[in-house]
């Protein structure tokens, strides 16, 4: 509570957040709420003329698409990035030696230009580039590869077989038993390649347009485009890394004694991840989903920096709608960009209130 004479100096500390805020966000908000009932187009006066910019937003073919991919993209980034975040962050919690260096290398990709990173994904996924090479050299060695792993896991079944034959306790995985079947794996493929009975084969280059029209369709209607499904790893890829400093720091909270309690109980880690690391991380995953849900919604620079490399309805989201419609060259609708705006801040606010309403944040 602030004592007498405090107030004034507290108003002087608060007041450049408190002007910026009312400048850039209650007033910005309130001229889009006014424009978007307006005729507005940059170079005439405003005149009010209803919810006609909302009914001409709403039967724009372009605003519906951008609505799907916001959406779609919204769910499956947010889905993958929390799943990927919450993974990240429990390897990262163990005590090895080197930890440290381990945890600055996997947060590299946040600290990185989102611009920079949008530029080598283009460069990966290029008709020539990365990725294509990738899957031409799979197809190519794939004899090898596919010999490799049918001997390891042969081999790895084999010699677990064989432990607990002896009543001796022996995973699936067991790290021993694996390097074995690994160096016999490398030993048996090597041999038969020398020997000229297994060896890579000759394939054309394989030659697939990313960003191109192509989508996935389920019953016929056009739910994911694959330019989108590239920006959906790349978006992935960038913010796992920050919302897993989310997870780390709530994995330092929870009381080792429950994990003890659970290793007594004779608990696999499967079932301690499930049943005590998830239960105790709900109101850090309540506020890494929030955080994921309106940053996806709003996603831009991407969709920006690709522009014309790929057709525009494939990469199109409710932030480029508002601003191309914004920006357009001559008379812009500003009125039907700013009903665009609201449309997109009631998605959100109706995203999180059904959040908060379905999936409580308090800890059990």
């Amino acid at each position: 509570m602030l004592r007498r004479g405090q107030t004034p100096a507290a108003l002087l500390f608060l007041a450049p957040f408190l002007i910026t805020t009312a400048i850039f966000f209650f007033y910005a908000f309130g001229r889009a709420i006014y424009y978007s009932f307006t005729d507005f187009n940059l170079f005439n006066d405003p005149r009010l003329i209803g919810v006609k910019p909302y009914a001409d937003v709403l039967g724009d073919p372009s605003f519906r698409r951008a609505l799907a991919n916001s959406l779609v993209f919204a769910v499956i980034t947010t889905t993958l990035q929390t799943v990927g975040a919450l993974l990240m962050a429990v390897a990262l919690n163990t005590r090895i030696r080197g930890m440290g260096f381990f945890r600055s290398a996997w947060y590299m990709p946040s600290i990185t230009s989102s611009v920079v990173i949008t530029l080598i994904f283009l460069w990966l996924f290029q008709r020539r580039g990365v990725a294509n090479y990738l899957i031409t050299q799979w197809q190519a060695f794939q004899p090898l590869i596919l010999t490799f792993l049918g001997v390891l896991i042969a081999a790895q079944v084999a010699q677990v077989l064989w432990e607990r034959s002896r009543r001796l306790p022996a995973g699936w995985l067991d790290p021993a038993l694996a390097a074995t079947s690994a160096l016999l794996a490398v030993a048996v493929t090597a041999a038969l390649a020398w020997t000229g009975v297994v060896t890579a084969r000759e394939v054309p280059p394989f030659d697939y347009q990313y960003f191109a029209d192509r989508w996935i369709s389920v019953g016929g209607l056009r739910v994911l485009s694959v330019p989108m499904l590239v920006v959906i790893i790349q978006n992935t890829f960038t913010t796992i890394p920050t919302l897993m400093l989310f997870f780390l720091a709530g994995l330092q909270n929870i009381p080792g004694a429950l994990y003890e309690a659970a290793d007594i109980d004779g608990a696999t880690p499967w079932q301690k991840l499930t049943r005590v690391t998830v239960p105790m991380l709900r109101p850090v995953t309540f506020y890494v989903i929030t955080v994921g849900l309106i940053g996806t919604m709003q996603m831009f620079d991407q969709v920006a920096v690709i522009g014309s490399a790929a057709p525009g309805d494939t990469l199109i989201t409710l932030a480029y709608y508002v601003y191309s419609n914004t920006f357009k060259a001559g008379a812009a609708p500003v009125n039907m960009a700013s009903a665009g705006a609201i449309i997109l801040a009631l998605i959100i606010l109706v995203m999180v209130a059904a959040q908060r309403r379905f999936f409580p944040s308090e800890a059990p």
